[in-house]
């Protein structure tokens, strides 16, 4: 069954195979952005789980099946609990996605995400600001960016070389590049501009790239979760009269797009 839209008929194996799976992703968010990763997450059909003291989280992660994290409003707690629940990760085989959020002038946050990219993130999530500033260059207002996708091309693409990981850059062309096949890259034009006026949103889809590693590989798993995220902005704008309203519609419109996305791959076995 073809759906009429190519990108979501692309994204929907994955979509399946998340919604059949239900993977538990241990997130470590933003505080300001943790309500909506978390019901956007149980909106898609991934169980979601959430702490980052060093006492707790590396033993949480071994549990889950994906780690997500996310700097956004960095904490004492945080900053001593990442590396040790990205080494615990790692060590249990788990994919995990870095969004590496606002880095570039705040130093600490700056330094612990170039660290990480060492610890070879599966994907690597942000704006094009956040990714030049990965390399040393570059760096916006907080988590805003100053650049575009494609002024970032060439650090994605060298920090994909490094990781032999996915690069994902958002923004109103997404940009995806793939570590593990040098010169792929993907550009996604979809989306609402309503999506960059709720917070969170950035840190959920980092959040839905890690349930979607858990079932694909990385680099497809960065597409399908960038796919079902603008798609499903996209719905939520038609329907909704503000940001307010827009957030609501957004994790109905998830649900929606991921009962759509079973529905063709069941229909698509079947033919």
């Amino acid at each position: 069954m073809n759906s009429g839209d190519p990108d979501l008929n692309r994204a929907a194996p994955i979509i399946a195979a998340v919604r059949q799976r239900a993977p538990m992703v241990h997130c470590v968010s933003a505080t300001v952005s943790m309500s909506i990763v978390a019901d956007g997450l149980l909106a898609a059909g991934v169980r979601p789980m959430m702490t980052e003291t060093a006492q707790e989280a590396p033993v949480v992660t071994s549990v889950a099946d994906a780690l997500s994290v996310n700097f956004g409003t960095l904490s004492t707690d945080a900053m001593d609990g990442i590396p040790q629940t990205v080494k615990a990760a790692r060590k249990a085989g788990h994919p995990w996605v870095l969004d590496p959020t606002a880095i570039g002038v705040a130093p600490i946050r700056t330094a612990m995400a170039r660290d990480l990219v060492a610890s070879a993130p599966s994907v690597v999530r942000g704006n094009a600001s956040e990714i030049l500033a990965l390399l040393g260059a570059g760096g916006g207002r907080g988590a805003d960016t100053s650049d575009s996708p494609d002024t970032a091309r060439r650090a994605a693409e060298e920090i994909a070389a490094r990781t032999h990981g996915t690069v994902a850059v958002s923004g109103a062309v997404d940009l995806l590049v793939d570590g593990s096949s040098p010169g792929h890259v993907v550009r996604i034009q979809r989306g609402d501009p309503m999506l960059t006026r709720v917070t969170g949103t950035g840190c959920l889809l980092g959040a839905l790239t890690a349930a979607c590693a858990v079932v694909s590989h990385p680099f497809d798993a960065a597409v399908a979760a960038t796919i079902w995220l603008n798609v499903a902005g996209e719905r939520a704008a038609a329907r909704a009269t503000g940001p307010g309203s827009f957030r609501v519609e957004l994790l109905d419109a998830l649900d929606h797009v991921g009962s759509e996305a079973q529905t063709l791959a069941e229909r698509g076995q079947d033919s």
